[in-house]
Parts: structure tokens; C-alpha cells; sequence
């Protein structure tokens, strides 16, 4: 066992280890200079792959002095080192040298790696949307307008996005709030999601996927020195993007924990511990909600909503809601509220005050389009300087992806029924939720049948975020190995079965115990396997460290 950490880090040394070889076993100081010689007398030199040195760059070349890097650990920006994001992290890294392992005809008790740490739908083997795909195209490539491959109502919308791009061109930059027309059709699409609750396409900003319009705000929230700087309340468990952010901004992190007792509900008596602790220290001045939850799965009520813009109304806090998985709900009695639509129903006082900002992506629900990179947020009462300052601090980016736009603006103004693609796209998006709402039952079933297991309904979204018991004994050999049980655990299961997850302490969790997080996007066939996998393995774990009797609660 104590090999563990050697193997879990040995793709890291390795290529530590390969550029250290090629700085220190580069030809010396006098080769360099004959060969400098040499090649301007008779040309390159391609055997040594030296590059061409002007007179000035091999007198540099041939001094035995090692220039000292200007960027080191050391000089390093230290929030850069605080951050850390847990879904591409160690686990990932371990799963990609074992990949190429067994590409390479390296054995393994398993043949393939199946990664089921990140909500990368397509990478899963998701089948894109076709009229999306479809609009896309045609923006790309405007000839394939004369194609009778393509229907009319793509065409309709490619053309109507192309003349609102210079030059009626995707390769041009737009606007840095985003593509006008595009703006009108999300205003329009929030208007019908939320039952005519108003919107306004100049409250929208097209953005670089969700996260892209996350941070920003945030960058416009932290401000202030020690007792006075900005602190953001995020629900624990949480979605890394937000602790790695706050981190960089050295702001100061307000975990509120979620009931896992009662579905990862969100407890209103929470937030006012969590808030009153935080005011010894910090200027509390937003709360941020993931829902549908990611890493957990829950789908918030709208009486725990409404307390919680109340809560923010009472306490001054700007509302970051992050709504992307609000078309994965698959669990009965269950509906989505968008932040928005409540607020508005509260009344025009609390809807007329509350600072929001809502996200939304193409990168989740029923397209899965995370290469695009497409999402748009939504802000409400700004004050119209800071919203100028916003604008301002977009206009860096000069612009989000066209592209990605085009596919958000599919998503927003989708084929209505009278349309020819309407059947076909209806059909597609049908499938894809509803193999969802299978699998996210599938899962839940079978890892509660596990001894040791214990998993939530999966509401929405599309993770499972189930606790773990782990051993004493394991515990304490974690410890002694200097990594979080529930890390051991996981290396243990990508070494043993090839199951890529993550561990929940890289989401936060509560004091004493585990988790991991797994996405249910795989197909139900390999999902069965996962599932299948993981269940054997557990078993096998607690064997070995000496119980299958599991305390109870």
C-alpha cells in the first residue's frame, strides 16, 4: 500500500524527470559554439535540432551559466496555488497514464478506463442534436444554404444569426454582450420559461459557457482588506469552479452545508449560522445556489427559493444562481423554479431590489455541447454604473465565442411545432432525457443495495454524490499516506476496476464523512458495468479492512 502515492504521482515525476533530462543532457558549452560556427559555414544542422542562433543568442548559448527561471514555486502568484479543482485533478491524471498503459499493450485486470468524473456528455457517447448541429454548420459554412440536405427552419435561423454578425460572418467579432438577435431570443425564452415573468435582452451577456459569466461577477463582488473583505456563501457540497475562484480573488469562502439527511435540502437555519460566523471576519455580500445541485443531484423547492431570496433581501446579498442543469429534472413531484420566476412572484419589492445574476449553458442539459462553450447569464437590478463597469470588464474578452453564441441561441428558439425539424428535435431531446431519468434511478437503486453505500435520489442534473463508509483502519492508513480516505478509495478503485470518479473531499463535505461523485452519462450498458464495478469493489474493500458490519445512520 505504500507504493500508492508513488504510483498515483509516477506520471508526474516521469515527465518532470523527461524535461529534466533534456535541459541537463543538451550538448555543452564548446559543442554549441562549433556548431554555431558550423552552421553559419554550411547551413542548418537538423541531426542536432539546433536552432538557427544569431551571433548575440550563442554567446548566450555558450556561457555555463544556467539562467535562473524569472517564475518559480516560490515567485508563483500564491492564489494561483490555492486553487484547486478537483474534477481534472490527480485522479484524472492517474486514469490518463493508465490509458496509455494499456494502448501501449500494458496488462491491467481491466481493459479500458471509464471515466465517469466529469458531465462531458458527448465524450460519453451522447449524440449531439441534429438541428443544432445543423444551425451551427450553416453559420459556419453559409454555402451549404443551397443544400437540400438542410431544412428550411435551420436555414431560417442561420441566416437571421449571419446578419447579425459583420459582415455576415461567424469569423467576425460581435458585440462583447453578445449577438443582438440572440439576446431577444434568450429574453424571449426566459419570458416563456418563466410564464411571462418580463425580460429584457439588454439584461443578457453572452458569456464563454457558464463558468465565464461566474467569475465575473464574482471579480466585480471581492473587494475590501482583512475584516472587511468580500465573502461568498456557497453550499458545501459545491462545484470546485466556485472555491477555486473565490481562492485566486483571495476572497473568503462561507460554506453552508446542505441537509444530506434530507435530500441535500437547503436548511435556512444553516444560512444564518453560516452567515453570522462568517461576520467576525469577512463582509458577507453574496450567496451562490447551484440548481439543479452539482456534485449532489437535488432540485430545490420553491418554498426553500423563496426563503432564500428573503434571507438575501434581509441580509444585503447580491443572488448567484446557477441554473444550468434546469431541463435535467427527472425525479417525481419534482420541478425546476428558476430564481427569477420566484423573485418576481415575492413581489416588486423584493423583485424590484434583489441583485441577481442567473446561468445557463449549452453545455449540460439535453445537448451537451460542452466544446462550443456557449452560455449566457442574466443580471437584474444592477445599478446602472456598476452595469457599465460590467460591460466594460466583458469588453476584455472583446467577444464570446460566435459560435458558441449560434448554439445557445438554438437552445433558446428551439423548432416550434408547426416547423419541419420539430419532430426530429422533439424526438432527440425526449430520448436523451429520458435515458437520463433511467439511469439517474438505475444508479440510486443499485448503489443502495451495496452495504456501506448510501446514495440520495438523483433529482436532476446528472451526477450521484453517494456517502461512503470507509474503515477505520482504511482511515488511518490514508492519513499516515498523507491523502483524504476518500482519495485512497478512489485511486484503489481506478487502479483495481479502471472506474475513473472523484473524491468528495475535492467538493467539500461535512466533518468525518465520505463521498465520491460519479456523472450517470455513460450509456445504461456500460453504466450497469460501472455500477457493477464499483459495488464488487466496495465489498471487497471493506473485507480486506476487516468489517462487512456497517454502523447503521
Amino acid at each position: 500500500m505504500h507504493r500508492l502515492p508513488s504510483s498515483a504521482n509516477r506520471s508526474l515525476v516521469a515527465g518532470a524527470l523527461e524535461q529534466y533530462c533534456a535541459l541537463v543532457m543538451r550538448p555543452k558549452s564548446k559543442t554549441i559554439r562549433q556548431e554555431s560556427v558550423r552552421f553559419k559555414t554550411q547551413g542548418p544542422i537538423e541531426s542536432y535540432g539546433l536552432k538557427r542562433y544569431s551571433t548575440a543568442e550563442a554567446t548566450v548559448a555558450a556561457t555555463s551559466k544556467i539562467r535562473e527561471k524569472t517564475l518559480t514555486m516560490e515567485t508563483l502568484n500564491p492564489q494561483v496555488k490555492a486553487v484547486e479543482y478537483a474534477v481534472r485533478g490527480l485522479i484524472v491524471m492517474k486514469a490518463d497514464e493508465i490509458e496509455r498503459c494499456l494502448r501501449e499493450g500494458g496488462k491491467k485486470p481491466f481493459t479500458e478506463v471509464i471515466k465517469a468524473n466529469i458531465g462531458d456528455a458527448h465524450a460519453m457517447g451522447q449524440q449531439p442534436i441534429t438541428f443544432l448541429r445543423q444551425v451551427v454548420a450553416l453559420c459556419t459554412f453559409p454555402e451549404l444554404m443551397d443544400s437540400p440536405g438542410f431544412p428550411e427552419d435551420a436555414k431560417a435561423r442561420a441566416q437571421r444569426i449571419l446578419r447579425g454578425c459583420g459582415g455576415t460572418s461567424l469569423g467576425s467579432y460581435t458585440a462583447s454582450q453578445g449577438v443582438e438577435c440572440i439576446r431577444q431570443d434568450i429574453a424571449a425564452y426566459i419570458g416563456q420559461r418563466d410564464q411571462g415573468v418580463p425580460a429584457d435582452g439588454n439584461n443578457i451577456f453572452l458569456t464563454t459557457g457558464a463558468s465565464d459569466g461566474i467569475v465575473s461577477i464574482l471579480k466585480m463582488l471581492v473587494s475590501g482588506r482583512g475584516a472587511s473583505r468580500t465573502g461568498v456563501m456557497i453550499p458545501i457540497p459545491q462545484y470546485p469552479l466556485y472555491s477555486a475562484a473565490i481562492a485566486e480573488m483571495e476572497a473568503v469562502q462561507i460554506n453552508y452545508y446542505l441537509d444530506e439527511d434530507n435530500c441535500w435540502a437547503l436548511d435556512i437555519n444553516e444560512l444564518h449560522r453560516a452567515y453570522q460566523a462568517a461576520r467576525e471576519h469577512c463582509q458577507p455580500r453574496a450567496i451562490c445556489i447551484i440548481n439543479p445541485g452539482n456534485p449532489t443531484g437535488q432540485v430545490q423547492s420553491r418554498k426553500c427559493i423563496e426563503e432564500v431570496l428573503h434571507f438575501a433581501y434581509e441580509e444585503n446579498l447580491f443572488v448567484m444562481s446557477d441554473e444550468v442543469y434546469q431541463d435535467n429534472v427527472y425525479a417525481s413531484g419534482c420541478k425546476f423554479h428558476s430564481f427569477k420566476k420566484v423573485l418576481f412572484e415575492m413581489g416588486p419589492e423584493y423583485f424590484n431590489s434583489v441583485e441577481l445574476a442567473s446561468f445557463h449553458s449549452t453545455s449540460k442539459g439535453y445537448t451537451g455541447e460542452c466544446g462550443f462553450r456557449g452560455g449566457y447569464m442574466e443580471v437584474l437590478n444592477l445599478d446602472p454604473e456598476v452595469r457599465a463597469q460590467l460591460l466594460k470588464l466583458r469588453s476584455l474578452q472583446l467577444c464570446p465565442p460566435v459560435s458558441g453564441q449560434a448554439a445557445m441561441d438554438v437552445i433558446a428558439n428551439p423548432p416550434q411545432p408547426d416547423e419541419p425539424s420539430f419532430s426530429r428535435f422533439h424526438q432527440e431531446k425526449t430520448a436523451v432525457l429520458g435515458a437520463l431519468a433511467e439511469k439517474a434511478q438505475l444508479t440510486e437503486e443499485i448503489l443502495n443495495s451495496v452495504p456501506g453505500i448510501q446514495c440520495n435520489p438523483v433529482q436532476g442534473a446528472m451526477y450521484a454524490f453517494p456517502r461512503l463508509f470507509i474503515p477505520s483502519k482504511a482511515v488511518e492508513q490514508a492519513k499516515a499516506l498523507g491523502m483524504q480516505p476518500d482519495m485512497l478509495y478512489c485511486l484503489r478503485l481506478l487502479e483495481e476496476t479502471g472506474i475513473c470518479l472523484v473524491p468528495g473531499s475535492g467538493f467539500g463535505q461535512r466533518e468525518g464523512t465520505y463521498h465520491f461523485r460519479m456523472t450517470i452519462l455513460p450509456s445504461k450498458e456500460k453504466l450497469k458495468v460501472l455500477l457493477d464495478k464499483v459495488r464488487d469493489f466496495h465489498i471487497k474493500f471493506l473485507k480486506e479492512y476487516g468489517t462487512l458490519e456497517v454502523p447503521r445512520g
